[in-house]
């Protein structure tokens, strides 16, 4: 049997007319059959969680069991670490920094200037310079209790209002941030307060 040729050419190249394989084709079939149901059932009926969606019910998850875990243990310094590695946690506690922490402290955490070129009132959470303590538990309690009493190395009151009336879940995701975002000194940041000090790396 003689084998059919094309009538084109390319540099002087015919190309032989062949039938695909029946594998091929099939492969290409099923392909063409599996991306129809693919499509209905994620982006269609919504029956399917894609992949980042799936990863994020994924991460809820483990932070639930975390925090439900925390209810039950005190916290630590370990705890607080590893809240700040679930990026569940980080993303919730971004939510209610925006929404509780960003007049002082701005969106960033660097309580830089706004558009009227005024800086915030809270302190820098970007730099390694801390007034109450730049560790987890420092964080952590700082957001809980507050620094509203007489601070006798700042010579007033501290202007930090106390979070506890959010919840401990809330508390520890606010925590959770701003570990996340400790010492990545944000180019927009405020300089350090005359009073706070060097946290040691």
């Amino acid at each position: 049997m003689t084998a059919e040729v094309r009538s084109h050419t390319y540099d002087g190249i015919q190309e032989f007319d062949n039938r695909l394989p029946n594998w091929w084709l099939w492969t290409f079939y099923g392909a063409c059959i599996f991306s129809v149901f693919f499509w209905i059932h994620y982006h269609t009926i919504g029956t399917g969680d894609l992949p980042g969606e799936a990863y994020l019910v994924e991460q809820r998850k483990a932070a639930a069991a975390l925090e439900a875990e925390m209810k039950k243990n005190p916290v630590t310094e370990e705890r607080l670490l590893q809240l700040a590695e679930n990026p569940t946690f980080v993303a919730d506690g971004k939510a209610l920094f925006v929404q509780h922490c960003s007049t002082c402290h701005r969106e960033n955490g660097g309580a830089g200037k706004d558009q009227f070129g005024t800086p915030g009132a809270g302190a820098n959470l970007t730099d390694d310079y801390w007034i109450y303590g730049g560790d987890p538990m420092a964080i952590y309690q700082t957001i809980l209790e507050g620094r509203q009493f007489p601070d006798p190395e700042i010579g007033s009151n501290g202007g930090m209002q106390s979070w506890r009336h959010l919840g401990t879940g809330s508390v520890l995701r606010l925590a959770a941030f701003v570990l996340s975002i400790k010492g990545s000194n944000v180019s927009d940041g405020k300089a350090p307060e005359k009073y706070a000090k060097k946290q040691a790396k």
